[in-house]
């Protein structure tokens, strides 16, 4: 079925399609290229799929790059870019969730759409024929829906990570799951344990970045966090009896998703900074619900879940980090000294604390309405501080201190452990009056850091 949709294809893509057809092949722009044109969407890059074979489609072009030609995919390179060229293809029997036995290439388009996962990513298109639509996936885009393309069953059990990727598209679209397909992952969520950690890992980034992260409610409805995230599944279990919080742990992680910046690392530690509450949950006699020290232990389950779940170390530092320090500013007075502002700096790190100040109003939005007018006031208060230090550039650890290792060494003192005190015990006190990060006025009070 060919529907009256046009779709301005980039000058590469058209010249590919061009050049396979003039050969004698079919070719088209397919999935979520298509899709994402349609929604009025910039596609992050087009694939396109062919009746040529993958050493037919290398005598076409000057330079190509093998992907994945066992599975019929050759890369064409034109002016820097590469798009993806890919054979006709019948995936043959899945044998562990994840990767079929063969591949075996055919003439027909048809055949080669039925093997995609979802009907909103098989749909085809050529700028002479139009929109190629064979499972109505322009319908469930009317509907707002998210449908497999035949049995929901056969298409997961093929891979399972499309599971993941169904409730991904769901949240980057604001689309509802077809109850088939809901049906289906309840029923194969285990099939995730085979798929990889990194694969797992993707697909959970894009959906915490999309613009509806909250919709790791349908990962945990659907019993997929139980299987790649277990420890979501027992916050959202853990109720917060506390004047300062009106959800669950879960619920409250959820709120605060929304409310973060869509940036990978934010929306990590935010998934994360209350993961350890159930394990610190206690309460009082009056039914209160305390969780004394969960950010250090929030921050030690963040650490083996991302590991868990294959992070890089640049990542894993900085959202641990900003898990552990994310209640920083609950204990502080109302009215703070800016020199304990400056310690804080040093403490946390002059570049995780803008991020920070963004974890805690997120955290502060979505708890309850209690004391929330003087929480965001003390927020303000020490923001206002961080911009005046940052502004005037003041000293915040040793490499900023006026004195260094070589000028107490050149004062008589020893190298070792009392050096480096000393070096602390003025940085203190630059802490306290920043005017004192003088070398003369640091050597010549020498005496009063010994």
């Amino acid at each position: 079925m060919k529907k009256e949709i046009q779709i301005i294809l980039p000058e590469q893509v058209s010249f590919i399609i061009n050049t396979l057809n003039q050969a004698g092949f079919e070719a088209y722009a397919v999935g979520g290229c298509v899709r994402d044109s349609i929604m009025g969407r910039v596609p992050d890059d087009w694939d396109i799929t062919t009746s040529a074979d993958p050493q037919q489609v290398k005598k076409l072009f000057r330079r190509t790059i093998d992907t994945g030609i066992q599975h019929g995919t050759v890369t064409v390179m034109l002016q820097k870019t590469g798009y993806e060229v890919t054979t006709y293809r019948i995936d043959g029997e899945y044998e562990d969730n994840r990767h079929p036995k063969e591949v075996i290439f055919t003439k027909s388009l048809e055949e080669d759409l039925k093997r995609r996962d979802f009907t909103v990513n098989a749909m085809a298109y050529h700028p002479g024929e139009g929109l190629v639509d064979l499972f109505d996936g322009i319908g469930d885009m009317e509907k707002k829906c998210i449908r497999c393309v035949g049995q929901a069953e056969e298409r997961f059990s093929e891979d399972a990570l499309r599971m993941m990727r169904g409730v991904r598209f769901s949240a980057q679209f604001g689309y509802r799951m077809e109850e088939q397909t809901r049906e289906a992952i309840r029923k194969l969520r285990e099939n995730l344990r085979n798929v990889s950690a990194e694969r797992i890992r993707v697909e959970l980034v894009k959906l915490l970045v999309s613009p509806h992260p909250d919709y790791l409610r349908i990962a945990c409805d659907l019993g997929i966090t139980k299987v790649i995230l277990p420890e979501f599944d027992v916050c959202m279990e853990t109720p917060q009896h506390n004047p300062h919080h009106c959800y669950s742990v879960g619920e409250h992680t959820l709120e605060g998703l929304k409310a973060v910046r869509a940036d990978k690392v934010l929306r990590l530690a935010m998934l994360l900074h209350d993961i350890g509450k159930p394990l610190t949950k206690t309460t009082d006699e009056n039914g209160k619900d305390h969780f004394k020290k969960h950010p250090k232990e929030s921050a030690r389950l963040a650490q083996d879940i991302l590991r868990r779940l294959k992070f890089d170390n640049d990542t894993l530092k900085k959202v641990c980090r900003l898990v552990e320090f994310h209640d920083w500013s609950i204990d502080l007075e109302e009215n703070v000294k800016i020199s304990t502002v400056r310690r804080l700096i040093a403490n946390i790190g002059e570049d995780a604390f803008p991020d920070m100040f963004e974890i805690n109003r997120a955290d502060l939005l979505s708890q309850s309405s209690y004391l929330r007018e003087r929480k965001l006031a003390k927020q303000e208060m020490l923001e206002s501080m961080y911009r005046e230090i940052m502004e005037k550039q003041e000293c915040l650890s040793l490499k900023d201190l006026a004195v260094g290792g070589k000028d107490l060494l050149a004062q008589g003192i020893k190298p070792g452990k009392e050096l480096g005190e000393i070096l602390q015990r003025m940085l203190a006190d630059v802490f306290e009056d920043p005017a004192h990060n003088k070398k003369e006025y640091l050597l010549e009070n020498l005496n009063l850091y010994l």
